[in-house]
């Protein structure tokens, strides 16, 4: 055994050097997203945040986690990486402000074959941005390089994000009630949803390239589908400082038909209008080109509406005009009957 080269764990693939130059490259990005709170550095062992308890009677932390889904097979594709750290955030933090509670700060993992130290930091740009976007501090995140796990230059992410929200003022849906309005907050695009449907249509039905623009389309497919996902938190915590919102609705994967239901009230049903607002292009393209049944459409996507506010028929004029005035574009969905289970029904 003594007469055998010696083996390093660079040799097995996991290259230590690489990683810490990685974390002195995004130093810079995380100390933009810092907040007062945030009495630590980038690189400990954990991060520490401090919270404010006197701006709350009875403080409630709201946690979320999730990741990017198969849209992160478009930008290997596309060799695009400085978007889907936005994705990564925007799906967390969208999951916390549905509950009224302001996200405080934000966790990454990163999982790769072998770290290129430039790709990486494009990818923490973006999460830097859907931090900044979302005004949540970055307080650290893990980078793991796992040979044999992944392939080329793949690699996947997942984040979590922590907020914080009065007990009283806790958005559950509890308060809804007949009568009450349906609005809805127009999404990006895709968002982060649906893309194994979507690459499947795109790349194999119809075998388009990435890089050309239909003529359906303002910029080329790709660029269009890899649009970061819409972080709604300023947005929404500006209207519920002002107004009584009964229930909010983050849009993802099983779209309005699975997701309105989850803040409804046992006795309550949602009535939407399929043609109360315009379907964004990207969205038709993929119903007819997949040939997309249009309950399925609204079943798998947001299909143009990233989230749902349930209000008050009295508010609905005010709430209009505020989100105007915040650039979002809303429309009015539909509104809440009686029914004997929660559900929605697309008339």
């Amino acid at each position: 055994m003594s007469d055998n080269k010696p083996i390093t764990y660079k040799d097995a693939g996991v290259d230590i050097d690489a990683g810490n130059h990685f974390v002195n490259l995004i130093k810079p990005l995380v100390k933009q997203t810092s907040r007062p709170e945030v009495l630590t550095d980038i690189g400990g062992f954990g991060g520490l945040f401090s919270l404010n308890s006197n701006k709350y009677k009875r403080p409630t932390l709201v946690a979320a986690t999730d990741g990017v889904g198969t849209k992160l097979k478009l930008a290997f594709l596309l060799d695009k990486h400085d978007t889907v750290g936005i994705d990564l955030v925007a799906m967390c933090v969208n999951d916390i402000i549905v509950q009224g509670a302001e996200p405080l700060f934000f966790l990454d993992y990163l999982a790769t074959a072998k770290l290129s130290p430039d790709q990486a930091v494009e990818v923490v740009k973006g999460i830097a941005e859907g931090c900044k976007q979302a005004n949540c501090a970055l307080l650290g995140g893990e980078t793991a390089e796992m040979p044999g796990m992944y392939t080329g230059g793949e690699y996947d992410l997942a984040g979590f994000s922590v907020g914080v929200v009065d007990n009283d003022k806790i958005i559950d849906g509890s308060t809804i009630t007949k009568g009450d309005q349906i609005i809805g907050i127009a999404s990006s695009g895709l968002h982060s949803n649906g893309f194994s449907l979507a690459r499947k249509i795109f790349l194999e039905t119809l075998q388009l390239d990435l890089t050309a623009q239909p003529n359906d389309l303002n910029k080329p497919l790709g660029e269009e589908l890899l649009t970061p996902t819409k972080i709604y938190v300023r947005s929404i915590l500006n209207l519920i400082r002002d107004f009584e919102i009964k229930g909010i609705a983050h849009i993802t994967g099983g779209g309005l038909l699975e997701n309105l239901p989850r803040i409804l009230p046992q006795q309550c049903k949602a009535i939407i209008k399929r043609n109360s607002w315009e379907k964004p292009a990207i969205f038709e393209m993929l119903r007819h080109g997949g040939n997309i049944p249009e309950d399925e459409m609204f079943r798998t996507f947001n299909y143009g509406i990233g989230m749902v506010l349930v209000v008050s028929p009295d508010e609905v004029e005010d709430i209009f005009g505020r989100l105007a005035g915040l650039k979002e574009q809303a429309y009015l969905l539909g509104e809440i009957t009686q029914a004997d289970a929660p559900l929605v029904e697309l008339i």
